[in-house]
């Protein structure tokens, strides 16, 4: 198993430890997140965590899957980021005419499908 990672908000109120494959956010060490619930473009209920003290989005995940989580990559601390290599980008048929999106990346244009329980 690989060594833990870590990170948390830009002020420091938040952290957290990821014990698992990257795939996963294991726990919350410090703080408590605030929570914002949206209506995805599925229809679906997303709630989105984040520091209630500076706003820095951490993580987020979709009602009917609890069990997956999307980690913003940009939380982790310094030393376990160079690792990280963008595989893909979503969202991809309404990105703005300036952004870059690497043409070795797999595209979706919209929202894929939540990985499948193993």
């Amino acid at each position: 198993m690989p060594a833990p990672l870590t990170g948390g908000c830009l002020c420091g109120a938040i952290r957290y430890t990821v014990s698992v494959p990257i795939t996963e956010l294991r726990r919350i060490t410090q703080g408590t997140p605030k929570r914002y619930k949206a209506t995805a473009d599925s229809g679906r209920a997303l709630h989105r965590f984040f520091c209630g003290d500076c706003g820095s989005p951490l993580f987020s995940g979709r009602e009917v899957t609890p069990e997956n989580t999307s980690l913003r990559i940009g939380t982790l601390d310094a030393e376990h980021a160079g690792g990280m290599k963008i595989t893909g980008n979503i969202w991809t048929k309404s990105a703005r005419s300036w952004a870059h999106i690497d043409p070795g990346t797999l595209p979706h244009p919209g929202q894929p499908d939540a990985p499948t329980k193993r």
